[in-house]
C-alpha cells in the first residue's frame, strides 16, 4: 500500500532520504515487516528469571549522525530509530536477555537482526555487515550478535538501533529513553 493512500503527503513504504554521514534512510521496509510478522513468537519462559544486567549495543562512543523522531520523508513521518557512526566491522552486541526472532537479510534494512526482549520489547540492529547469531538463539546482555556494516539502503557505515513496543513499525520508542531506564546513556 503506498504512502499517499495513508495520507502521508508523498511518503512511500520505500521512502527514505539521502544523508552524507552514513545514516540511513530506509525506515519502513514491506518484506522485513512480512518477515518480522511471520517469525514464530517466541516462547516467553524466561520472563520472570532474576533481574538482568544491560549493556551498550556498541562498546565504543560514536557520534549520533540521525537522531530519533527527526522529520523527514518515512512512512510515519520521522526516523524511528537511533543512527551511530562506526566503522564498518565494529562489533554490535544485545543490550538485553532475549530471543532472535529474526537473522538475515532484511530488505532495506539489509543483514539485520530483532531480538524480543524479556520486557518483550523489539530490538533491531539494522545495516551489519556480519551476523553472528541465529534465529531462536537466546542471547543475554553483551552477546555479540554481528558487525556493523553498511547493508541495504544506506549510504555509509553505521549502526542504525530501533526499539518497538511491539513488531509493527510505527510502534516505537525512543531508544536513547530505553537504554536510560536501564542506565545506559548511547
Amino acid at each position: 500500500m503506498g504512502g499517499a493512500a495513508l495520507g502521508l503527503h508523498g511518503a512511500t513504504p520505500h521512502a527514505w532520504a539521502e544523508d552524507t554521514d552514513g545514516n540511513c534512510g530506509t525506515e519502513y521496509d514491506e518484506e522485513y515487516e512480512r518477515l518480522l510478522a511471520a517469525a514464530d513468537d517466541p516462547e516467553d519462559g524466561d520472563r520472570f528469571l532474576a533481574p538482568e544486567s544491560w549493556s551498550r549495543p556498541i562498546r565504543r562512543r560514536a557520534r549520533v549522525t540521525m537522531r530519533y523522531r527527526v522529520r523527514g520523508n518515512w512512512l510515519v513521518g520521522y526516523h524511528t530509530g537511533i543512527d551511530l557512526a562506526v566503522p564498518k566491522g565494529t562489533p554490535v552486541y544485545s543490550v538485553g536477555s532475549g530471543t532472535v526472532v529474526l537473522a538475515r537479510w532484511s530488505g532495506s534494512y539489509g543483514k539485520a537482526v530483532t531480538i524480543k526482549m524479556r520486557d518483550s520489547r523489539y530490538v533491531l540492529y539494522a545495516h551489519l555487515s556480519r551476523i553472528s547469531v541465529t534465529r531462536g538463539s537466546k542471547v543475554r546482555a553483551g552477546t555479540r550478535i554481528g558487525s556493523s556494516g553498511s547493508t541495504g539502503r544506506s549510504t555509509g557505515p553505521h549502526l542504525h538501533f530501533e526499539v518497538r513496543a511491539r513488531r509493527q513499525y510505527g510502534s516505537d520508542v525512543d531508544p536513547a529513553k530505553y537504554l536510560a531506564r536501564h542506565g545506559l546513556r548511547l
